[in-house]
């Protein structure tokens, strides 16, 4: 299972599931990320902590530990 987290810097991917429950997951879905969107990697950290991503032709960033919860495609 791949996650948002391991993808490369420059990747596109495509959301297969959002896992995790309750508020987090939600908060997720609210940010834009849902089943089937696509999503490019644009940067990550120097420490690997936020990870900028383009999704919805927005950017955004977010949390290693919530990118874990986003398996891609």
């Amino acid at each position: 299972m791949a996650t948002l987290k391991d993808v490369d810097v420059g990747s596109t991917v495509r959301i297969k599931k959002i896992h995790g429950a309750g508020p987090i997951k939600k908060r997720i879905m609210d940010m834009g990320l849902t089943k089937g969107q696509a999503i490019v990697v644009r940067k990550v950290a120097p420490l690997g902590d936020p990870i900028e991503i383009t999704v919805r032709n927005y950017e955004l960033s977010l949390r290693k530990e919530d990118a874990g919860m986003v398996e891609v495609e």
